[in-house]
């Protein structure tokens, strides 16, 4: 029971983490539209947080793979798919020539992956609140009915 517990408190830790990432990355893009700062600042501060972001989501996903928890493992799946593609095609980073004409599109695909990761957030969350009373109080059978 208190793997389980740890579990989900890696799990908050990383949620909290991709959450805080893209926040940045969407507060860089609305200061690049509102011209607080140029294209080339930035494309470098949004691409430094980029491979972070994709490993810690993947690295999420595979540990809910490999600790049975198929209901989790199947809500973060399709962001991983989809940043292995981003990353197989060589689109994952912000060009700096292209920025402006893409910002809006931009915008919207961080806006969706924030509204995801608070999604995964609040449910990381409940589970970790579950966990930590059902490991205190010692109840196994608890637990399964979630």
């Amino acid at each position: 029971m208190a793997w389980d517990l740890f579990l989900w408190i890696l799990s908050f830790f990383v949620s909290i983490t991709l959450v805080a990432s893209v926040f940045y990355q969407v507060i860089c893009l609305t200061d690049l539209e509102a011209d607080y700062l140029n294209p080339f600042e930035t494309s470098s501060r949004i691409n430094r947080l980029v491979l972070p972001e994709f490993i810690l989501q993947g690295s999420l996903c595979i540990l809910f793979l490999l600790t049975w928890h198929w209901f989790f493992f199947l809500v973060a799946l399709p962001v991983t798919v989809y940043h292995a593609m981003l990353y197989n095609e060589r689109r994952h980073l912000i060009d700096v020539t292209e920025v402006f004409r893409g910002i809006s599109f931009e915008k919207k695909l961080r806006f969706t992956k924030l509204g995801f990761y608070i999604v995964l957030f609040i449910m990381v969350v409940f589970r970790l609140t579950l966990s930590a009373v059902y490991s205190f109080t010692e109840d196994d059978d608890l637990l399964h009915l979630f």
